[in-house]
């Protein structure tokens, strides 16, 4: 029987993502601001819940298109509002075409968002060790405080500490996962 981080329920779209997605080193701006998205959407709810909901999120989103976000206006938010198949709340909506701007003025300033976003680390994963996840971190703090100087909403340090975990800035598999590795940073 494979091993898996505790999270992991039994249910196929958690595996998959486990296995072939969390906490794998992810440079690719468009992949970089999906998660994002995805990870301000799902704040005060489960991951689960939005991986169910991605691919609707990614066809009501424009497939994740930064520059269409950023653009968006009040006849396509009152078009999100209505759609059932994504989580439907008006803050969150707003502050993903907020967000969409920042990232764009990030990548302007650092040439791609995956250069700022890597820079903190000196391009290099940091590996967690221990099963206890932590909510927050030095890192995330500055993370999200950097980004909210910005201009960004929904990401405080424990959306970051969760964004920083997905796209593998930050490696925390469990200790008896598969996916473990055994550097300390």
């Amino acid at each position: 029987m494979v091993m898996r981080c505790s999270w992991v329920n039994d249910e196929e779209i958690y595996i998959q993502y486990h296995d072939h997605e969390w906490g794998i080193p992810v440079y690719d701006d468009h992949k970089l601001f999906e998660l994002l998205i995805l990870e301000q959407f799902q704040a005060g709810l489960s991951w689960i819940t939005i991986l169910k909901k991605r691919q609707n999120f990614r066809k009501a989103f424009d497939s994740f298109d930064v520059e269409k976000i950023s653009h968006y206006n009040d006849i396509k938010i009152e078009e999100l509002m209505k759609n059932k198949g994504i989580i439907r709340n008006r803050r969150k909506i707003k502050a993903s075409i907020v967000n969409a701007k920042v990232f764009i003025n990030i990548q302007e300033e650092y040439g791609s968002f995956s250069n700022y976003i890597w820079h903190f680390t000196q391009h290099k994963v940091l590996y967690l060790n221990g099963d206890v996840a932590p909510t927050t971190s030095k890192l995330s703090d500055e993370v999200s405080s950097d980004l909210k100087q910005r201009g960004m909403t929904f990401v405080g340090s424990t959306i970051m500490q969760s964004y920083l975990e997905a796209i593998g800035v930050m490696n925390h598999h469990e200790k008896n996962c598969f996916k473990h590795h055994k550097k300390i940073s």
